[in-house]
């Protein structure tokens, strides 16, 4: 998610009662992602364990 110094994260996340909304803060025309508020806490629960990939892009 985005980082609060204003580093390499730039993601935006906005929530309500029924959905929490990510998007990218450069790109705001571009496509959400929506999230029950269960599914997002889940979510937001795993990620600090969680082990990152490295992916080469594009994909061969």
């Amino acid at each position: 998610m985005g980082t609060p110094g204003g580093g390499e994260g730039r993601d935006q996340v906005a929530s309500s009662p029924s959905a929490v909304h990510v998007r990218d803060s450069k790109d705001k025309a571009g496509p959400t992602l929506t999230f029950s508020p269960e599914a997002w806490a889940a979510f937001v629960a795993f990620a600090p364990d969680a082990q990152v990939a490295t992916v080469e892009w594009p994909l061969s």
